[in-house]
């Protein structure tokens, strides 16, 4: 039996424990076990996708019998089924630190009867995100996972998440609208949505409408990916949603505009037309995201701001239209998923322990919580790009790519990214040498709790709210964290195959004609792509 068979289980099965959630709304318990028990089972599913496209190839499945291009098709290929693993195993973590933070605080702060559900939903629309071989189930994919994103960042029903929610709603909006047009517009000019079939037509049509359509499917997507100058609505968004909500989203969400962008450039719209100007945006959304990390005090601000300017390596790694370039872009993107999520994760983890995540007013955490130093200072180094880490071969593969290149803007990309990691150093090193380093009262604002003894005791000081926080931090949040961290550290330590995925899922993606034949047919006669402009070797 095809392993493609399979594929929609990845899809049902959240939706299935979204269902099964609902219905035990009066049982936490029960809830807790369905959600994390399903969650697993989908992720195994996944790891055995990944393992026999790896072997065998590019998969796809007609959902309903009708074939393509009219009905519903989805494909696993080496790239999509990857980022169903990270973006699972992520999920899967963050909703076992979720469940924690519930028993922990009684749910005050994610709602067992609405959290669990609409989690699942989430986790749903990310994958059929990842898995659409159309247009349309795309954007379906998309709007699933943005109507549950809608109502994880809201809860609780305060000030800041209801503004910082109706800013995410309406820019959210405005994206899936142009994205509904540029369907609209596609489906009126070749007569199709099928992404396969599209790669076959869409050659046919006049430069002047291709490029058209393929400016608003990158606009559409640049937004929902907070590409520069379209990332102004991401860091007041998401630092006021709940600690779990924020890690997801940071991991998830721009990542699955990644892939969107990354899929359409590389099947929908090869060849080199927009690379220059991809390339000044990538260049753009690295330096300016990291110069406003510079000026942060807040830690899910900085994390934020850090965020946006790492996924200018991404579009970097795409915009060179290299094997190598977009090899390293695909490494890049699963280990910026795990090391952002788990960053968010340990901040929920500060903010917790001592009361806020301030950098003025938290200090000498390293000595209140060694534990909580270590889970920090792993991530942050990654992300940072110190040597041997992922984060390091990683940018390494992209700078290498970019000097292959060998065009003056490739190297003005190279020196953009040797900047942006001395900077994020820098960023990080600002938060460790003030959270973790100093005494608590060389806080510019101490805390109460950080002036509290470390067994818990405030000396008539502080409030309940305060003493709580200098409490041991529940096990489930750490060892989900911890998880997290050490999924980090396996990227490092298994880099070399990982490498070797990455690599040939793009030499898949620039050939297509695995993906073509996949969804129409062996009989089907690929065009070839058109040749790039003379620009230094870079194809």
């Amino acid at each position: 039996m095809n392993i493609a068979s399979f594929a929609p289980l990845a899809v049902v099965l959240p939706i299935l424990g979204a269902a099964l959630t609902f219905l035990l709304i009066r049982h936490s318990r029960a809830q807790r076990t369905v959600s994390i028990a399903l969650l697993s089972l989908t992720l195994l599913l996944e790891c055995w996708l990944l393992a026999s496209v790896w072997e065998g190839g590019t998969a796809a499945v007609s959902i309903g019998g009708w074939l393509p291009p009219w009905g519903i098709v989805l494909v696993v290929d080496q790239f999509s089924s990857l980022m169903l693993v990270v973006s699972s195993a992520v999920s899967l973590a963050v909703l076992v630190y979720a469940t924690g933070q519930g028993m922990a605080d009684g749910d005050s702060d994610a709602p067992v009867s609405i959290f669990h559900p609409t989690y699942l939903i989430l986790v749903a629309g990310v994958s059929n995100a990842f898995l659409s071989g159309d247009l349309f189930n795309l954007y379906v994919g998309f709007e699933i996972l943005l109507t549950a994103s809608y109502v994880l960042m809201t809860l609780g029903g305060t000030g800041p998440r209801i503004r910082a929610g109706v800013t995410y709603v309406v820019v959210s909006v405005v994206s899936s609208v142009l994205f509904l047009i540029a369907i609209a517009m596609i489906y009126g000019a070749t007569g199709t949505i099928n992404m396969a079939d599209l790669a076959m037509k869409l050659g046919d049509l006049d430069q002047g409408t291709r490029n058209l359509l393929h400016v608003l499917l990158l606009v559409a997507f640049g937004i929902k990916a907070a590409v520069f100058p379209l990332s102004f609505w991401l860091p007041d968004s998401y630092p006021t949603a709940p600690a779990p909500v924020t890690a997801v989203f940071a991991g998830l969400l721009t990542k699955v505009g990644v892939y969107a962008i990354v899929r359409t450039e590389t099947l929908l719209f090869p060849g080199d037309t927009f690379n220059q100007p991809l390339m000044v945006v990538a260049l753009l959304t690295m330096v300016v995201g990291i110069l406003g990390a510079l000026a942060q005090s807040d830690i899910k601000r900085l994390l934020s701001f850090t965020l946006v300017s790492h996924i200018g390596y991404m579009v970097f790694g795409l915009a060179m239209s290299s094997v190598a370039g977009l090899g390293a872009a695909v490494f890049y993107v699963a280990h910026h998923i795990t090391i952002q999520t788990s960053l968010f994760l340990v901040t929920g983890l500060i903010e917790r322990r001592a009361g806020s995540s301030s950098v003025d007013r938290v200090a000498g955490l390293a000595k209140l919580s060694p534990l909580l130093a270590v889970l920090f200072f792993i991530p942050a180094m990654n992300l940072a790009g110190i040597p041997p880490l992922s984060g390091f071969l990683g940018k390494l593969g992209l700078l290498q790519a970019g000097v292959l290149l060998g065009t003056p803007l490739a190297y003005a990309l190279v020196a953009g990214g040797v900047l942006t990691s001395l900077l994020t150093l820098l960023a990080i090193a600002r938060v460790w040498n003030r959270a973790f380093w100093r005494k608590p009262e060389d806080a510019e604002h101490p805390d109460p709790v950080l002036l509290a003894a470390p067994g818990g005791e405030s000396h008539g000081t502080g409030s309940s709210s305060a003493r709580h926080s200098v409490s041991l931090l529940p096990r489930t949040m750490v060892g989900s964290t911890l998880a997290l961290v050490i999924l980090g550290v396996a990227l490092t330590v298994f880099a070399g195959p990982l490498f070797r995925l990455s690599g040939q899922s793009a030499a898949e993606m620039l050939d297509r004609s695995s993906y073509i034949h996949a969804v129409l047919g062996d009989e089907v006669t690929v065009p070839a792509p058109p040749q790039p402009v003379a620009q230094g070797g870079g194809k």
